[in-house]
């Protein structure tokens, strides 16, 4: 097995401690700490909360209809995961990891196979998420954004539903991506650089290899030097309204239409949302002219996109923060390769 090189993360310059004081003389007071049963999930739409420990005791392993090989399972992807994350980022603090599972898929032991459903007890009854995604905070890790802190994250998705358990036995599809948690709101801010989709393992071990060679090629300094520079630009209420407009027509257009256009993963009710937050949101609504800076408007992307269904959640997150980007260096003049949506 090839050998993957951790890179100690000492050098990072995101580690403040509570109470430091600066060289001129001022005082850094950590964050104050949000529990989680008072915060906000990171992804919402009709998904639930659950634990490692659930996941582990409470739940079958689906296999391969050919071969009854079983899948590498939930917990396994999770684990393999922190694993990895710990020993990257070996001396920082790693929170417990927060999980959240949708689709479940529900069956019966062979003794209970003429029971009515009525009558099943506990022990009759068996059960999976087809649907998985974690979120992993680093929160000794951080940044202030344009006013927000920010701790650095890991996060993935599995669905059973990706793989074809009707066959054999082949390498499974995992994403995952490292990024940083808004933790005014819970919204993720990740980036193409530092996210694998689809990525494929036949074990844990290529799991665990896999997540240290993406926190290696993760480029974080650009990547917050990128979120700092969305504070810089704004739109105005017109910008605002046309921005929306072009994004409802986007998803109507001819395919060969949509070709010529950046891809938008952001849909129709998502856009809507987007719309109420510019009015109502406690932390990213637009000021009393109506002005909205670029920064706002990324998080009341990404927080829509917080509606998504567990298998698209993280690539429309990375597709947001594309949008943000793109938009704001046509505001910049520096590109125009998003001057559709504000034409």
């Amino acid at each position: 097995m090839e050998q993957t090189t951790i890179i100690p993360p000492s050098y990072l310059p995101m580690v403040v401690e509570a109470d430091q004081t600066t060289n001129t003389g001022e005082t850094i007071i950590d964050a104050e700490i949000i529990t989680e049963d008072t915060r906000s999930p990171f992804i919402e739409a009709n998904s639930q909360p659950t634990t490692r420990s659930e996941l582990m005791n409470d739940c079958i392993i689906p296999v391969y209809a050919k071969d009854n090989e079983v899948l590498i399972s939930h917990n396994q992807f999770i684990e393999a995961t922190y694993q990895a994350a710990r020993d990257f980022y070996q001396g920082e603090t790693i929170a417990e990891p927060e999980i959240r599972v949708s689709h479940i898929i529900r069956g019966r032991v062979p003794e209970a196979i003429n029971k009515p459903a009525s009558q099943l007890l506990p022990e009759d009854k068996t059960m999976y998420w087809e649907r998985m995604c974690f979120c992993i905070e680093i929160p000794s890790l951080w940044q202030d954004i344009n006013g927000n802190r920010l701790n650095l994250s890991i996060c993935g998705v599995k669905s059973y539903g990706m793989e074809n358990l009707n066959g054999r036995l082949t390498a499974q599809k995992f994403t995952f991506a490292v990024g940083f948690q808004n933790t005014a709101c819970c919204n993720l801010c990740l980036w193409t650089d530092g996210y694998k989709q689809d990525q494929r393992a036949m074990s844990t071990a290529e799991i665990y290899r896999g997540v240290l060679e993406l926190l290696q090629q993760y480029d974080w300094a650009r990547h917050i030097h990128l979120m700092k520079s969305l504070g810089e630009v704004s739109l105005s209420e017109h910008q605002f309204a046309l921005l929306l407009g072009r994004m409802r027509l986007y998803n109507y257009l001819p395919t060969y239409k949509q070709r010529t256009i950046p891809e938008l993963l952001i849909t129709d009710s998502m856009v809507n949302n987007i719309a109420k937050q510019y009015i109502r949101d406690a932390n990213f609504k637009a000021n009393g002219e109506g002005e909205l800076s670029m920064w706002n408007f990324f998080n009341l992307m990404t927080g829509a996109v917080k509606g998504s269904y567990i298998d698209s959640f993280i690539q429309r997150q990375v597709n947001a923060t594309d949008i943000a980007l793109g938009l704001t260096a046509t505001l910049k003049g520096a590109d125009s390769t998003y001057s559709w949506f504000l034409s």
